[in-house]
């Protein structure tokens, strides 16, 4: 076990290193986290972590991701994102998370250039390749790398290395930003994004771990995760998911007797749209 992680962890090095002087797109998540610490284990002053201050990103995500690069002694710069103001982006058809990251990186590479780095790099690995995920479009266009997919490394691969790195993230429940969780075609709102960051914060509250909470309008559609559905839940403690998400200002709320599961929005959309991104 100990040389296979070492065999993944040199593939990534040399992925990094190709990627010279680099700027790492940082979100906080598991995935852009652990690229960002190996890269400055690896290249020290020779990288900077840049993370986007959006209103699609939580503030409790914002504040860990911040408290782990200070940790870890990561460079870290934050800058502003202005894609609430695009109105392809507002409006939330299926090609949202394209103008969202067409936005990051745009921002990224004038930091990029002024900064005189080489490259641009986020944490895309090889498992984001099967979903859909019209982001990789963007840096595509944007020429952005991706050194954790070149190295040919899975989900549960940047987790075993995380792990075995000592660091307490390894095992951070997946994210994404708050604009995944409103339904296709209704608008990114500063309100909406509100509410589903409220709800979920309560959720967390209770204790919860793994979930989401998908904006249908009045109606808010919990996805939790399947250990915990499988433990039952009781009448209570259906109620106090109730309380919560109603708090944050839902009428009604329903639970998901599938679960969470990744991308679940990505469901309804028909399979043209699906292909048009892969």
């Amino acid at each position: 076990m100990e040389n296979q992680l070492s065999r993944l962890q040199e593939r990534l090095d040399a992925a990094i290193r190709r990627a010279g002087r680099v700027i790492v797109a940082y979100s906080g998540g598991i995935d852009s986290a652990y690229l960002a610490f190996a890269a400055y284990r690896l290249l020290g002053e020779g990288m900077l972590a840049v993370i986007a201050d959006s209103p699609s990103l939580a503030r409790s995500h914002y504040r860990e991701a911040l408290e782990f690069a200070a940790t870890h002694g990561i460079p870290l710069k934050t800058v502003e994102t202005g894609e609430m103001e695009r109105e392809a982006y507002a409006i939330n058809d299926a090609n949202r998370c394209f103008h969202c990251k067409d936005e990051l990186f745009t921002v990224l590479e004038r930091e990029r250039v002024s900064r005189g780095f080489d490259t641009v790099a986020y944490g895309l690995n090889v498992d984001d390749k099967k979903d859909f995920r019209p982001g990789q479009q963007a840096a595509e266009a944007h020429h952005v790398v991706a050194p954790l997919a070149e190295a040919r490394l899975t989900k549960a691969d940047v987790r075993a290395l995380a792990q075995a790195a000592g660091l307490a993230i390894w095992d951070k429940p997946a994210s994404a930003c708050l604009s995944s969780r409103i339904e296709y075609g209704r608008r990114v709102t500063p309100e909406n994004l509100r509410m589903v960051e409220d709800a979920e914060e309560g959720l967390r509250a209770l204790g919860m771990r793994q979930f989401r909470v998908r904006h249908h309008g009045t109606m808010a559609r919990v996805e939790i995760a399947e250990e915990e559905l499988a433990t039952g839940l009781t009448r209570e403690r259906l109620k106090q998911i109730s309380t919560a998400v109603r708090a944050a200002g839902f009428q009604y709320v329903a639970v998901d007797c599938d679960g969470y599961r990744s991308g679940a929005m990505n469901e309804i959309l028909p399979v043209e749209a699906l292909l048009r991104t892969r």
